[in-house]
């Protein structure tokens, strides 16, 4: 039996970071493929076919069904981390100014570590506490300005929602692990067919008739499903079972950043020095997050001690 040396542990927890890092970073592509490829006014329409047929042929490849409570829990798990967590995040987006929804929504990460204490029961860490707030704050420097402030009961309650809902499935889905035997693709595959069922009929009763999909769109709608779905949520969910979850959690501020930054090179926005410093900033409280400092070990004051030690 070969042990793994340290350096090739590291090496190897590392690349799993990078590989779920790809998912928040993918995700933060939605906003400019939205507005740019998509039909305007069908946010939903848009969230079911991110979910739902990219499910389907997850389930097709894998060959693979729950069983037994594993129905019960993709059901739960489906509903918190997609299907409940899309609507919500239109609502908030069409009620609020973007940069109020991102920064709202990007408190997530300090949810998770919260909740990771209170059903996980991990010990709770000063030191991610910190980074995950700091994310939070370099999310609202990059994307609030003076005139975008504005606060709508409604659309508060949506982004915060947003947030907390996908906490809770971040929490469950470390706390249930997947089924023996069962890999990343087949368990995404699972969660985005329970996501994309919930939110069908939704879709149907606020959006009604499906819009007319051109060209550019039908690439939109690939992009969304195929990558920003199936793929993302592989990359995502794997990264949950192999690692701590609020690791995986703080890796979110992502997303907001990497739409930031595509504003930037594809819409020809523009980032002033504050929007600048929160950009470094986001990306400082990701990478720090994902580091544990060691204790500082306390000499012994007794100079027998340190000798018998």
């Amino acid at each position: 039996m070969t042990t793994r040396s340290p350096s090739n542990a590291a090496t190897a927890r590392a690349g799993r970071l990078l590989a779920t890092a790809l998912a928040p970073a993918v995700w933060g592509t939605t906003y400019v493929v939205t507005t740019e490829l998509l039909p305007a006014g069908h946010p939903l329409f848009a969230a079911l076919l991110r979910a739902l047929p990219a499910g389907l042929l997850g389930i097709a490849l894998t060959r693979a069904l729950p069983r037994g409570v594993w129905r019960a829990r993709v059901a739960v798990l489906g509903v918190l981390n997609i299907g409940l967590f899309f609507p919500l995040l239109f609502v908030a987006a069409e009620r609020l100014p973007g940069g109020v929804a991102a920064t709202l929504a990007a408190t997530q990460p300090v949810v998770v570590v919260g909740l990771a204490v209170l059903l996980l029961r991990e010990r709770p860490s000063a030191w991610r506490c910190t980074w995950a707030i700091a994310g939070v704050l370099g999310v609202a420097l990059v994307v609030l300005r003076p005139a975008s402030v504005a606060f709508d009961l409604v659309g508060v309650l949506a982004a915060l929602g947003s947030a907390v809902s996908m906490a809770f499935g971040v929490i469950l889905t470390k706390r249930w692990g997947r089924p023996d035997g069962v890999g990343p693709t087949a368990f995404a595959s699972w969660l985005l067919t329970s996501g994309g069922l919930f939110l069908l009929p939704l879709t149907l009763l606020v959006e009604g008739t499906p819009p007319t999909v051109d060209g550019p769109a039908v690439l939109g709608y690939l992009w969304l499903g195929l990558i920003g779905g199936l793929l993302a949520y592989v990359l995502w969910f794997r990264g949950l079972a192999t690692l701590p979850v609020t690791s995986v959690a703080l890796l979110s501020p992502l997303s907001p950043t990497v739409a930031a930054l595509l504003g930037v090179l594809v819409l020809g926005q523009t980032l002033g020095p504050v929007q600048l410093a929160g950009f470094a900033l986001s990306l400082v409280a990701v990478t720090a997050g994902q580091w544990t400092p060691r204790p500082r070990s306390v000499p012994s004051r007794n100079p027998k001690e340190r000798i018998d030690s």
